[in-house]
């Protein structure tokens, strides 16, 4: 197993993690980086890398925790500031679009699969809704 997959598996294991996704503007050079030993991850120190992660059935991360678990991301991409979101405590539109990012890392595709298109489903149920919320703070239902 490569180096690096080696790293994001401890820490995987370590906060109890199912799947760690990469998203937003640097998530195809994290998962460059994450796939490639050679390739060196080039973000300028005034940016960040947006992490989600899917923890194990029945865990929940203390806020200790994740300030550790995104210490720990710092460290491994050598960056000074990652943005930890835990995907199960955000509304099902912002986790369906870290699940279109890059899976960094899973326990089990199969299962990974099936908790994307769980997201996914979850927001297409909410659409609706999400455009009526939508239109009341536009005032056009008036």
């Amino acid at each position: 197993m490569k180096e690096r997959q080696k790293r994001l598996n401890q820490i995987a294991e370590k906060f109890e993690l199912d799947i760690i996704y990469a998203f937003g503007s640097h998530a195809k050079k994290v998962a460059k980086w994450a796939k490639r030993e050679g390739f060196e991850l080039s973000i300028s120190p005034s940016s960040d890398v947006d992490i989600g992660v899917k923890p194990c059935a029945g865990k929940q991360l203390s806020a200790k925790e994740k300030v550790h678990l995104s210490m720990a991301f710092e460290d491994l991409f050598s960056i000074n500031r990652v943005d930890l979101v835990v995907i199960p405590e955000v509304d099902p539109f912002l986790a369906a679009n870290i699940i279109r990012g890059e899976r960094i890392h899973c326990i089990d595709e199969y299962e990974a699969d099936e908790y994307d298109l769980y997201i996914l489903r979850r927001a297409g149920d909410l659409i609706p809704l999400e455009r009526e919320r939508i239109a009341l703070i536009m005032g056009e239902n008036e």
